[in-house]
């Protein structure tokens, strides 16, 4: 696929590095700066064009009415949606555009058609989502939807005193009578995808796959919160804690946000009237304990600046026992920020390139099936694909211990009928069926690819 990416900030390298791991991807990326592209080109086996993305001359350069998708993500909304009109004009590509302003999150739907968008990205929204998804579930570091929501791969970490430690995986349907299946363990830096003999241990950070009720047995077996937070402090009022807000209240959360601009208070005031926003400094630790972050069952640092929501949450975590998540935009300091143990910490970047990554990966066609869904896992180090078996597929009708799978890879999940199916070996796949597979390797396009 050739590919035209305009803007190399955090989200378009991201970008470019995700799809310079899958083979068959052209990639040119373009930018106004010389030295940004000059980076990209040392770093990647890509082309580049410096240029004004609007400018008819550097779009034809980059090979725009040759490109099958153009993904616009430099730092203004209307050049972004201007880049993609032009290269309709221009081409016949399909165009993914970045929008952040939550006042045009409505009014692209208008003309979404008419610029040939494949999708439009708001990284507020999906960071948002993220968030929203934790606190409903805040026994869970990492929580992905699959078989349109009936299915959940949740990672949490095991506690000392867990029955979980110690104890071999294949023990655990029986021991715990439920019926889920562990996908990944984190275990320091590695990851793995467990055998059956595999002992798990207290610290090892876990991923099951279960029906969404399958889930909730399990984790009441295991003696693990699985209730949805009633309240949550936000410090930073920006466009990610409108949304937040906004998705919680409708969930029954009671919100506060604390921001430090008065003009940006009035209008969250406006915005969101059932949300109490607070005018102050959300880094003075009086004003924390005032509005009760000591009782706070969950906690959100969302300013602007990474070194305050590390600290922020550093300090929430000696107050609260409650469910902490920290906002971090420069994903260089990823290995730091990992051995700080801050619970939950949200990349909207990474978020962004992987919303994308998944869009276009699930959008190809094979022939023996299609990606429906695509999530990364095991901190990136796995991917979890969901396939849609078809009628000449080479797995369909034959029992799962006699496919001679790839290593590192594991059948998680069959949806049959709308009825959740954790596999065993003499389970068998038909067409019709959606099939979830985790493997360490990526790069899958059809559910052949899981075979030697």
């Amino acid at each position: 696929m050739n590919i035209i990416i305009l803007g190399c900030g955090k989200v378009g390298m991201k970008l470019v590095e995700r799809f310079s791991r899958e083979e068959g991807h052209n990639i040119t990326v373009v930018d106004q700066r010389y030295s940004a592209i000059e980076n990209a080109i040392n770093d990647f086996d890509i082309m580049g064009v410096v240029g004004n993305a609007l400018s008819t001359e550097t779009l034809m350069d980059a090979g725009i009415d040759k490109t099958d998708m153009l993904i616009a993500v430099t730092g203004s909304d209307e050049l972004n949606l201007l880049a993609c009109l032009m290269a309709k004009k221009l081409g016949s590509c399909k165009c993914i555009p970045r929008v952040r302003k939550p006042e045009y999150s409505k009014s692209f739907l208008m003309f979404k058609d008419d610029l040939s968008l494949a999708m439009v990205l708001n990284p507020e929204l999906a960071a948002a989502s993220e968030i929203a998804r934790l606190l409903r579930f805040p026994s869970a570091i990492q929580i992905d939807t699959f078989a349109k929501g009936r299915v959940e791969i949740l990672k949490f970490q095991i506690d000392k005193n867990s029955v979980l430690d110690n104890l071999m995986v294949q023990d655990i349907v029986a021991k715990l009578d439920c019926d889920i299946l562990v996908c990944g363990v984190e275990r320091d830096s590695e990851a793995f995808i467990p055998r059956g003999d595999f002992v798990l241990r207290s610290g090892d950070y876990i991923s099951i796959i279960a029906s969404i009720q399958g889930a909730a047995h399990f984790f009441k077996k295991i003696k693990v919160k699985t209730d949805r937070v009633k309240n949550t402090i936000i410090v930073g009022g920006g466009d990610i804690a409108y949304y937040l807000a906004g998705m919680l209240t409708q969930h029954g959360i009671s919100v506060k946000i604390i921001e430090q601009n008065e003009e940006r208070c009035e209008r969250l005031c406006q915005l969101l009237p059932k949300v109490t926003v607070i005018n102050g400094d959300g880094t003075d630790k009086r004003l924390l304990l005032e509005e009760g972050l000591e009782y706070a069952e969950s906690f959100v640092s969302l300013t602007n600046i990474d070194e305050e929501n590390v600290l922020l949450s550093l300090y929430a975590k000696t107050v609260t026992n409650g469910r902490i998540i920290t906002k971090i935009n420069r994903i260089a300091y990823d290995e730091v920020i990992e051995n700080l143990n801050l619970d939950t910490v949200i990349y909207p970047k990474n978020i962004s390139a992987d919303y994308i990554i998944r869009f276009m990966r699930a959008k190809k066609n094979s022939l023996g099936s299609n990606i429906e869904t695509l999530h990364l896992i095991l901190d990136g180090k796995a991917e979890a694909l969901e396939f849609r078996i078809k009628e000449d597929s080479p797995v369909a009708n034959i029992r799962i211990d006699h496919l001679k799978l790839k290593k590192n890879l594991l059948i998680a999940c069959i949806t049959r009928n709308g009825k959740v199916m954790i596999p065993r070996g003499r389970d068998t796949i038909l067409p019709g069926d959606t099939v979830i597979v985790v493997t360490l390797k990526s790069g899958f396009k059809d559910i052949d690819d899981i075979m030697e």
